[in-house]
């Protein structure tokens, strides 16, 4: 069941925060809250299941929040644009690992073209570059987690 949901937990805690071990945190946080659920939510049907997993999976995070914002700033001289900058870095190094041409759409997506530019480039339609997108992003995602 966790693994079904995953992408449902880095979406709702990804809309909580940006930043990979704070997210992490956060989807640690759901994950316990759903785990001690799971008789609950396991006898229920998919729609059902996947609404409550949302449920749950949101009042934990917030209430993790609540109580991480009570705690001590972070120490002098921690470097969050650093730890954006790892981040940064490892996106960067799984990109380069895409096969071809995965990574030149990756690539031009980020230098700002438009779908449309990158299909005219690559011999491909607006919409197959934007499913192709969908799908890398889901894959690097997947890989990530």
């Amino acid at each position: 069941m966790l693994h079904r949901y995953r992408g449902l937990l880095f979406t709702l805690c990804n809309s909580f925060t940006h930043r990979g071990l704070e997210r992490d945190d956060l989807i640690q946080e759901a994950t316990i809250a759903l785990w001690r659920d799971r008789e609950r939510l396991l006898s229920l049907g998919s729609v059902q299941q996947a609404a409550l997993t949302w449920r749950i999976a949101r009042n934990a995070v917030i209430d993790a929040l609540r109580r991480t914002e009570d705690t001590e700033a972070l120490p002098e001289g921690h470097d969050t644009a650093a730890e954006d900058r790892s981040l940064i870095h490892e996106l960067h190094e799984r990109i380069a690992l895409l096969p071809e041409p995965d990574r030149t759409i990756v690539h031009m997506q980020l230098e700002g073209y438009s779908y449309e530019e990158i299909g005219a480039e690559l011999g491909m339609t607006e919409k197959n570059v934007s499913v192709r997108l969908v799908r890398i992003k889901e894959k690097i995602r997947k890989e990530w987690i």
